[in-house]
């Protein structure tokens, strides 16, 4: 997956490099500066005097010493004063030149935090729309697998903008389906199955699954043996037959007609899974894949109904995963990003495994 969000402790990221937030003097500064020199040892501010002055929205490299990183790349954000100083564009800055100098120095891998947003006084609203705007542009045209470090267990609180009324949006359309379900149990496996598609996907059980454990074993389809002999009428009706997803998808790529680098770039999706995609016509997709097609297709919502209904799934309003997944497709956001934080904002599953 090209972008996580995860709880951890930066300097135990097990990454080809860290971002610090580095003071623009050599001096060690406070927060995830402190933290960083402290766990890479004093030779980071030997090689960080070396360097000297760098000013804010560039980004230097140094070793990572006796951290678990190869890099640390000393990034500046700027502090906020009132917003009239240039500083979301600093910041941007600084995110696209950490980007550029792992671009440079061949990281697959490299783990952010939330850069400005705290002792720099940056407002965490616009420090995470500025994060998110930087790696879903930058991974529109360069493969590389980017972590966003939170270290404690706060949400974001997402506001302004296209997050305003996200919240809303939820509570004004989730719809517990009580008539539909019988118990809660039903109810837990159907939210487990919306959410866990491909792990369930082209399975049948036999018990419920225990929602706390690991997923269930699959018990194989019987074959199918031909019983009874097809009747003429049944013929005819197969004969109506659709296209299938795959066809569907070519036809949708024919009729957009954008490069398919594109398409699997803004779905966060590999060259190699997406060419697997299109030449195997029997393709059975999970649900989490048949939606990052459609957002990398930058479909409405009728079209990516349509096209989730080739592989047997549907958004639905009873899963506030697939509710968060229409806002942002009503709304004309088509960036696994932002879909993926908000997800993580709510305490939902991320979109991409």
């Amino acid at each position: 997956m090209p972008f996580e969000i995860v709880r951890n402790d930066i300097t135990k990221m097990k990454v080809d490099a860290i971002v610090n937030t580095a003071n623009p003097r050599p001096v060690i500064g406070a927060g995830t500066d402190t933290a960083i020199h402290r766990a890479a040892g004093p030779r980071l501010l030997e090689a960080r005097k070396r360097i000297g002055d760098i000013r804010p929205g560039a980004s230097v490299a140094t070793r990572a010493f006796d951290l678990p990183a190869k890099y640390v790349l000393h990034t500046v954000s700027p502090v906020w004063q009132d917003g009239a100083h240039g500083e979301p564009e600093l910041l941007r800055m600084a995110y696209d030149s950490a980007l550029e100098l792992a671009q440079k120095r061949r990281c697959r891998s490299v783990a952010f935090p939330l850069m400005a947003a705290g002792s720099y006084g940056f407002p965490k609203e616009l420090a995470l729309s500025t994060a998110i705007a930087a790696f879903t542009d930058f991974l529109l045209n360069h493969e590389m697998q980017i972590y966003l470090v939170i270290l404690d267990g706060e949400a974001f609180r997402l506001a302004g903008g296209l997050f305003d009324d996200l919240k809303s949006y939820l509570d004004d359309n989730y719809v517990e389906e009580c008539g539909a379900v019988g118990s809660g149990a039903d109810r837990r496996r159907r939210d487990y199955l919306i959410q866990n598609a491909d792990v369930c996907e082209e399975a049948e059980y036999s018990a419920p699954c225990d929602y706390g454990a690991a997923a269930p074993r699959p018990v194989p389809r019987k074959s199918a043996k031909a019983a009874v002999p097809m009747s003429g009428g049944l013929r005819d009706y197969l004969d109506q037959r659709e296209s299938t997803f795959t066809e569907h998808l070519l036809d949708l790529l024919k009729e957009k007609g954008e490069k398919d680098s594109a398409v699997y770039h803004r779905a966060q999706m590999s060259r190699q899974l997406f060419n697997k995609i299109i030449n195997r016509p029997d393709y059975q997709p999970t649900k989490s894949t048949a939606i990052q097609l459609a957002i990398g297709l930058r479909l409405d919502l009728p079209q990516t109904q349509k096209l989730l209904e080739k592989a047997g799934y549907a958004l639905t309003r009873s899963s506030k995963s697939d509710l968060v997944v229409q806002y942002f497709i009503q709304h004309g956001e088509y960036s696994i990003v932002a879909i993926n934080t908000a997800l993580y904002d709510c305490d939902l599953p991320l979109l991409t495994k």
